[in-house]
């Protein structure tokens, strides 16, 4: 079991993320009590994107090629279409979120971002769930896909759409509670 205020929670996102689905999680994780660093590419803030236009800026803590899997119990990836296709072309990215899966990590994809776990190779005979237009993409990389706000497997938790971000920051909640999940990376 772990307590939400030992909790360490990593948010990997760059420019173009939508909105909500990283200032939703960031503020109800802090809320709970974990502590939670953004990193980006660069290093550098990056600008989210609402309602078809750029949003707010968000602080970055850290670049992803500084990131150390093991100082953290979790690894959010926020959606929208930009954000994860730009960090899905990233190896140092998709290197970190197969780490991430193999190291027993709770792993927290919405939207879009399921394609980063299709990336790293770790969506082969999941659950998994995402935004409407990536359920082929999700399908042909082996995933058992569902429509549903959530789906679970084994610690690594899918969404839908910002709609669904109750629901979502309530599963990681739930799941860094629970502690490390012993899995095969697929």
């Amino acid at each position: 079991m772990t307590e939400m205020t030992n909790a360490k929670i990593l948010i990997i996102s760059t420019n173009g993320f939508e909105q909500s689905e990283l200032d939703v999680p960031l503020e109800r994780l802090k809320e709970a009590g974990a502590t939670v660093h953004v990193a980006s590419l660069d290093g550098n803030s990056i600008t989210g994107w609402k309602d078809g236009n750029w949003g707010n800026t968000v602080e970055a803590d850290m670049k992803v090629g500084d990131i150390y899997v093991d100082m953290y119990d979790c690894l959010v990836l926020p959606g929208g279409q930009m954000n994860p296709d730009i960090l899905r072309a990233d190896e140092t990215t998709v290197q970190k979120v197969r780490e991430f899966v193999e190291g027993n990590k709770i792993v927290a994809a919405i939207c879009h971002a399921p394609w980063l776990l299709i990336e790293a190779g770790v969506a082969e005979g999941r659950e998994m769930t995402s935004y409407h237009s990536i359920r082929t993409d999700l399908k042909n990389a082996g995933a058992n896909v569902v429509d549903k706000e959530i789906a679970i497997s084994n610690g690594i938790i899918t969404s839908r759409s910002p709609e669904d971000l109750d629901a979502f920051v309530a599963k990681i909640i739930e799941e860094v509670k629970e502690g490390e999940h012993r899995r095969h990376a697929a």
